[in-house]
């Protein structure tokens, strides 16, 4: 399967992968500076943003990881490469890691690591962001709709240019993959953190309203709290961010 990415910077690669419902432009933030010292890869998941739906059923975070390592290793020609990713990215990025596909793995409050499957519910989220899509570049540019519609991801919303937001509130609306991916999202989660034996970076927003840090994780994993910053933190802190993935996959390859 051929996934839509950018790709700029030279260095070790570094694939980046997005949220549940978003696109690889929740990237462009931090895209420069890690391309100083990175091949960087932003890619969208199969189902979002400009590439296809998954022919899987259901389409499991670990699914999407054996489509993305695939895509990185048979079109991009990768063999040691790093992956970071967000939310449900983080998800995947961790399948990758446990597939034994990468150097590395930097999970930014990754999704999967609750304690059970949770149970189906509809996405108020994504119904507010369809109703918003017709309007979004208008409604963005006022700060008080921009804010209302975003502060459930982005603890800052006025640090997203109008433009971004709408993008994303788009993209969060469109996406054909969304309701199959988050179905077989909800019904799972992720339990073999401690098996992975690349290095793992956590990565955990301060102001987060989606997902909470587990009480107990495994002794080797990296954990990286990011100061003032929401779900998607990648425009609360563009520097913060930068510098947590370049750490990331900087270390070690031996963790144990």
């Amino acid at each position: 399967m051929t996934l839509a990415y950018d790709r700029r910077g030279s260095g070790p690669p570094l694939v980046l992968l997005h949220p549940l419902g978003a696109d690889r432009h929740v990237w462009d933030p931090v895209l420069d500076r890690l391309a100083a010292e990175r091949d960087v890869i932003a890619v969208d998941l199969p189902g979002f943003g400009d590439s296809p739906v998954l022919d899987a059923d259901p389409p499991t975070p670990a699914a999407l990881a054996a489509a993305v390592r695939a895509f990185a290793e048979q079109e991009l020609g990768l063999q040691a490469w790093h992956v970071a990713g967000n939310s449900l990215g983080g998800w995947v990025a961790l399948a990758l890691a446990l597939d034994g596909a990468v150097e590395s793995v930097t999970a930014i409050a990754p999704a999967g690591l609750w304690s059970g499957p949770l149970a189906p519910r509809p996405s108020v989220a994504r119904r507010a962001a369809q109703l918003a899509s017709p309007i979004a570049g208008v409604a963005t540019r006022i700060g008080a709709l921009r804010h209302g519609l975003l502060i459930g991801s982005v603890g800052h919303p006025e640090r997203v240019p109008p433009a971004a937001a709408a993008h994303l509130i788009r993209a969060y609306g469109r996406a054909p993959g969304f309701p199959a991916v988050n179905a077989a999202m909800r019904a799972g989660h992720f339990t073999d953190l401690g098996s992975i034996d690349v290095p793992v970076t956590l990565v955990w927003p301060q102001l987060d309203r989606l997902v909470g840090r587990p009480r107990r994780l495994p002794a080797h994993v990296r954990n990286v709290e990011l100061t003032d910053c929401g779900h998607i933190p990648m425009w609360d802190d563009p520097a913060a961010v930068s510098e947590a993935l370049l750490a990331g996959s900087a270390l070690p390859a031996t963790v144990r």
